[in-house]
């Protein structure tokens, strides 16, 4: 991305995801069903468990009907459009910053910095989005607590019980899951970008003179889903970690964990490896595709404002 353009990375990083939110709107209930599988450690009552992602869409769909499904489905679109735009206007800003006294390009360490330094900074201004979409979404029939009717109920309610605080709930395993989902994803987007590059460079007698003649949408979409589907496998358990404290406490105001350690310690005891990849499989269905939708759309409208540029 050319440094002239990063004032404009949150239009374009929101254009991307509204793009990419409407064809892929009826994959939210797999988000649904992923928080459900993180939530359920096989010890919680008031959770429903299923065997697999198909069996439970079709209890969900059962029982609580299409409300279910799309359960939490307002703060999603309003947290995902969030995390996009600030986290390609973030990246960008510290890539600008990194760059201002290099003539050569970021090195990979640099731009894991870069990300990282983005993550950490989405995830202070969305975590009570994530919590709020959290909670709607494990609510279901065997809940003894007066359900939330909405976003702004719950956002009303939770401060009204549990007090503003309550909101940066599972903040410690989300700093480190959008620092680490963020730069391996963005770090292995450049590091992949740069290797399909030089290959197809290869297959050419004269190097062109820039990237956008030589990438296209296969291309954007592949680099797209490879990154996402590395950062999934690799910072997943944080995902699981942070669900499972966001969730609300019993009746009395008990939580249910009471720290990231004490989440750590008791799915390592009763669940071990298994239990921090709960929910993986929707995730991947949900997430990889919208990840290939989104780069796709970005990068093809920078391309757009590029050679804008370039002809005036």
């Amino acid at each position: 991305m050319a440094l002239s353009h990063v004032p404009l990375a949150v239009a374009v990083a929101g254009f991307a995801t509204v793009a990419a939110a409407h064809p892929l709107a009826a994959a939210h209930p797999l988000d649904v069903v992923r928080t459900r599988f993180q939530a359920n450690d096989g010890r919680a009552v008031f959770l429903p468990a299923y065997r697999n992602t198909a069996q439970a869409l079709f209890t969900i769909a059962r029982s609580e009907g299409l409300r279910g499904l799309y359960a939490g489905f307002l703060p999603a679109v309003l947290g995902s459009s969030l995390s996009w735009g600030l986290y390609f206007f973030f990246y960008g800003r510290a890539k600008e910053r990194y760059s201002a006294k290099r003539e050569e390009s970021l090195s990979p360490g640099l731009h894991l910095a870069s990300a990282a330094e983005a993550g950490a900074l989405v995830s202070l201004c969305t975590n009570p989005v994530w919590l709020i979409k959290t909670r709607l979404q494990l609510q279901n029939p065997l809940h003894q607590t007066r359900p939330y009717s909405g976003f702004y109920d719950a956002f009303r309610t939770i401060m009204r019980e549990e007090g503003w605080r309550a909101l940066y709930k599972g903040i410690v395993p989300s700093l480190f899951l959008q620092v680490s989902h963020g730069a391996i994803q963005f770090t292995s987007y450049e590091e992949l970008r740069k290797i399909v590059i030089e290959l197809k460079v290869k297959g050419r007698k004269e190097r062109p003179e820039s990237a956008d003649e030589m990438l296209n949408s296969v291309d954007y979409a592949m680099l797209g889903a490879s990154s996402k589907l590395a950062a999934i496998l690799l910072s997943y358990p944080f995902q699981v970690i942070r669900t499972r404290l966001q969730q609300r406490p019993y009746t009395d105001g008990t939580p249910r964990y009471m720290d990231t350690w004490h989440v750590v310690k008791a799915t390592a005891r009763f669940e071990g490896l298994r239990g921090f990849y709960r929910g993986i499989t929707p995730n991947i269905l949900k997430n990889v595709p919208a990840s290939s939708i989104t780069f796709i759309v970005y990068e093809n409208v920078m391309k757009l404002l590029r050679l804008g540029r370039t002809k005036e």
